[in-house]
């Protein structure tokens, strides 16, 4: 799945960021309903530059309110700064003006403490500190020798809409959602080596405060109270870095680091930092610690569960919103809008990967991301959307009959697919796999049910179309860490995901869900979303509910029956298919799978 990060320039409209007298009136109107939800918009947006916006724009006047005083242009700050002190010399007694005097220099050095002081606000929540460093400990024990880390630059892309997002590993390790950081730590022991240094350090940029004017504020190595803030007792600028290698190279032979992989794709991240240690110590072997850590990160936190429900309950939230709005005539690019808007609304600092939205034939390609054809009377629409959250992904599919009822052969195609899933599920418990193969091999479970119900137009078994795995992990990376063929363990969450494309009949029907093992079984995480036919199509035919981003005008009323003729459409296309017609697309070789 493609990742989207965070724009390098801050905020703009189309990340739903608060304004600037919204952040405002939601950060100093203590006490009030607008508060939290301000806070909350500016927070996980990671939007810094609003703050100041905030100082500018902030509404000013409403007494007995503490508020962000505008520019002196405006005359606001002073007027108000005046009027509350004339009211509180204004009391019955000589006393009673006192106090209230008092209680006025006592706001207005809040407000300009205030104004005075950088405001800090976090770009998304994260767990605490100790769970971090803890981490840290379990992996220094299991290797035999230091550990360092890279994480991104955030020059890893030039385009105008790169959202930062820190490298999985590094993140896990350490926390840190900036650019330009590192990790080193130490094993027990190694002051018997002759080490000097401290068991950890996290290394960062020295502070660029022109960089900042555009970007916003960042952490720097000598900002008071960082080890506070970072979890690391030690932090040093990321020049020092060389010089504490080289300090361990009269030690130890062997480090531990990420290296590069023959199947690596994009920013050569890891190849990089490789050839940057091979250079500044080049006396020490490298060994890689991906394995290590990526079996680390199968096993959920409670941290990391809570965060996940989050990017779950988000992205059913979309898809909820989706099965009242798809109807014939929208095209696929507006029922994917919807949902991005859904997320971002509720908290969502990108999408878990680049939506996928396919009606008829889109449906039978697994990454469909052209989102161009129009929805037509009689298809089925794939729907494969998940939320971000705290950068934890979720992975959902649904597949919804265009007009609100499936027809025979697309409900024949869809329960069978929902039969494997259930098939498969009440199979899942610690102990089993992911994998293609094995005794306890889940993928056996979903081709077996599915090879055995129902046939092709040749009569020919169903199993030939499930053409790719049953499921994968899920976590700080849509395809998160982990062997499909490690049994699966209490605190994992995986996806469950068999699928039938038949793209002669335009026929795809995908069920995905999101399940959590546990010590006896299992707890399906996606519980909320409609998975039975029955249920789906009530819930298309059911009125449709207002979302929480906008009231849309109500949905078309849908055909009588799937060979009625299509109603036009409820919003007029914005721009016109850059495809060919469905039935010329050339289907080629098989596209990615999501499962493995």
């Amino acid at each position: 799945m493609i990742r989207e990060r965070r724009i390098k320039s801050g905020c703009t409209a189309r990340n739903g960021c608060a304004t600037g007298g919204d952040a405002a009136v939601g950060m100093w109107h203590w006490g009030r309903e607008r508060k939290g939800d301000a806070a909350l918009a500016m927070r996980q947006r990671g939007c810094r530059d609003n703050v100041a916006v905030a100082r500018r724009q902030g509404r000013c006047g409403e007494r007995g309110v503490a508020t962000l005083p505008r520019q002196s242009e405006t005359g606001c700050w002073g007027e108000d700064v005046a009027t509350t002190v004339r009211a509180a010399l204004n009391g019955r007694t000589g006393w009673e003006r006192l106090v209230r005097a008092a209680c006025a220099v006592s706001l207005l050095v809040v407000i300009v403490m205030a104004v005075a002081m950088p405001v800090r606000l976090l770009a998304r929540e994260r767990e605490p500190n100790a769970v971090f460093a803890e981490r840290r400990a379990r992996l220094a024990a299991q290797l035999n020798g230091p550990v360092v880390l890279f994480g991104y630059t955030g020059k890893e892309n030039s385009s105008p809409s790169y959202v930062f997002n820190q490298e999985e590993n590094f993140y896990y390790l350490t926390g840190h959602n900036e650019e330009g950081a590192a990790l080193l730590v130490v094993p027990a022991g190694a002051s018997e080596k002759g080490w000097k240094g401290p068991a950890e350090i996290l290394f960062l940029p020295p502070r660029d405060l022109a960089e900042e004017r555009w970007n916003g504020p960042r952490m720097g190595p000598t900002d008071p109270g960082i080890a506070a803030r970072t979890g690391f007792a030690t932090v040093e600028p990321f020049a020092a870095l060389k010089e504490r290698l080289n300090d361990l190279a009269k030690n130890y032979a062997d480090v531990y680091t990420v290296l590069p992989q023959k199947d690596d794709t994009g920013y050569p991240h890891a190849r990089e930092w490789s050839d940057w240690v091979r250079q500044a110590a080049p006396g020490l072997k490298q060994h890689d610690a991906a394995a290590a850590i990526g079996a680390m990160r199968q096993i959920k936190s409670p941290g990391e569960i809570a965060l996940l429900t989050k990017a779950i309950e988000l992205s059913v939230d979309a898809h909820l919103a989706a099965m009242h709005l798809v109807h014939p005539g929208l095209y696929e690019y507006q029922v994917a809008a919807k949902m991005v808007e859904i997320h971002g609304y509720g908290g969502s600092e990108a999408e878990a990967y680049a939506p996928i939205v396919g009606t008829g034939l889109d449906s039978t390609v697994l990454h469909f991301n052209e989102l161009n054809a129009q929805i037509q009377d009689g298809d089925v629409v794939l729907l494969d959307v998940g939320a971000q959250y705290a950068g934890y992904t979720a992975d959902i599919t649904r597949t919804l009959p265009a007009n609100g009822h499936f027809t025979a052969r697309q409900r024949e195609i869809y329960e069978i697919v929902l039969g494997a899933q259930n098939a498969v599920l009440a199979a899942m418990k610690p102990g089993v796999t992911l994998g293609r193969s094995g005794p306890n091999s889940l993928f056996q479970i979903a081709f077996n049910y599915m090879n055995t119900h129902g046939a092709d137009r040749e009569g020919r078994p169903l199993g030939r179309y499930f053409i790719h795995g049953l499921g994968h992990h899920i976590g700080l990376d849509v395809h998160d860490a982990g062997d499909p063929n490690r049994p699966l363990e209490a605190g994992m969450v995986v996806t469950d995901e068999p699928g039938l494309y038949l793209p002669e009949e335009k026929i795809g029907v995908r069920i995905e869900d999101d399940v959590l093992i546990t010590p006896t079984g299992y707890k399906l995480l996606t519980a909320r979303l409609p998975r039975t036919v029955a249920e789906i199509e009530a819930l298309m035919a059911s009125p449709v509910q207002a979302d929480p981003v906008s009231h849309p005008e109500p949905k078309q009323e849908r055909p009588a029956s799937p060979s009625a003729p299509a109603p036009a459409p409820a919003t007029p296309p914005v721009r016109p298919p850059s495809v060919p017609p469905q039935s010329t697309v050339p289907m080629g070789p098989p596209p990615p799978t999501p499962g493995e």
